[in-house]
C-alpha cells in the first residue's frame, strides 16, 4: 500500500483481558501503548468491547471529550450524572459531549446474554463546552447499501451534532450493494469494519480492521459480505490535538 493508505489488521491490536470484558484497542488505550498507533487526525479510541451478562463500568468521569457509543449485540445501560437513564441497542446512536465534566456508568443490560459494542473517543474542536447527551435510534433500511451519516458538526441531515470537524458515518453492505463517498479537498478517512467483510477502494478488509486514507477524495464501498462498516471524514493531520 502507499504511503497515503495503511491497513491496520484486527490481529495486531491491543487486547485487554479483565474477566468481565474482552477488549480490542485499535488505538493506545490504558495499558496498551503502540507510538505507532496513537490514534488518528481526532479519532482517538476505537475500543471493541464484549461485556459480560450483568458486568460493565462502574461510574467515572470524563471531561473535554467526544464520546460515541455503537451497540453491535445486546443492549447497554447508561446513566449520568446529567440526569440521563438510558438503554442503547443495535441501530442506535449515543454521543456524550463531556465538555467541563460529566460522569457516567455502562452496564450490560442483559443477566443472560453479552453485549459487544464499539467506544470510540474523537477530539473536540473547542475545550470546556456545556456537557450533552444525544442518542438517537437508525433504522437499518436507512444504512443499507449506503453511508448514512450520523455525526457531523452541523447536526446536517438528522445527525447527532458533533463538537469536531469530522463526520461520520455507517453503512450496511452485502452482495452487489455499493455506495461511493466523495470527500472535500485536503482531508484524511478512516474506516472502521464492525462486522463482516468489505472492500473500500480495491482493499479488502474484515472484522476489525481498520483502514487510515491520507488526503482521500473518494471511496469506494463494495463487496460486501454482511459487512457494517463506520466511515471517518478527518480533518488532515496525523495525530490528534486541539
Amino acid at each position: 500500500m502507499s504511503n497515503n493508505t495503511e491497513l491496520r489488521k484486527a490481529t495486531e491490536r491491543g487486547i485487554a483481558n479483565h474477566g468481565w470484558l474482552q477488549s480490542r484497542h485499535s488505538f493506545s488505550f490504558g495499558s496498551y501503548y503502540d507510538p505507532e498507533h496513537v490514534g488518528f487526525s481526532d479519532l482517538l479510541v476505537i475500543n471493541d468491547d464484549r461485556v459480560a451478562p450483568a458486568g460493565g463500568f462502574g461510574k467515572h468521569p470524563h471531561r473535554d471529550m467526544e464520546i460515541f457509543s455503537y451497540v453491535l449485540e445486546g443492549a447497554l445501560k447508561h446513566e449520568d450524572t446529567l440526569g440521563i437513564g438510558s438503554q442503547i441497542r443495535p441501530g442506535d446512536v449515543q454521543l456524550m459531549s463531556a465538555g467541563t465534566g460529566v460522569a457516567h456508568s455502562e452496564y450490560n443490560a442483559s443477566k443472560t446474554a453479552p453485549v459487544h459494542f464499539l467506544q470510540i473517543w474523537i477530539m473536540p474542536g473547542k475545550q470546556g463546552i456545556q456537557p450533552k447527551y444525544q442518542q438517537q435510534h437508525i433504522a437499518a433500511e436507512e444504512k443499507r447499501g449506503r453511508l448514512r451519516l450520523i455525526l457531523a458538526p452541523d447536526g446536517a441531515e438528522g445527525a447527532l451534532t458533533l463538537h469536531q470537524d469530522a463526520r461520520v458515518y455507517a453503512g450496511l453492505f452485502n452482495g452487489a450493494e455499493r455506495d461511493t463517498l466523495t470527500l472535500a479537498a485536503n482531508r484524511h478517512a478512516y474506516v472502521h469494519v464492525a462486522s463482516g467483510t468489505v472492500a473500500v477502494n480495491g482493499k479488502r478488509l474484515s472484522e476489525g480492521d481498520g483502514l487510515k486514507l491520507r488526503h482521500a477524495q473518494t471511496l469506494e464501498i463494495n463487496q460486501g459480505q454482511n459487512a457494517e462498516v463506520l466511515v471517518f471524514d478527518l480533518r488532515p493531520h496525523e495525530v490528534p490535538r486541539i
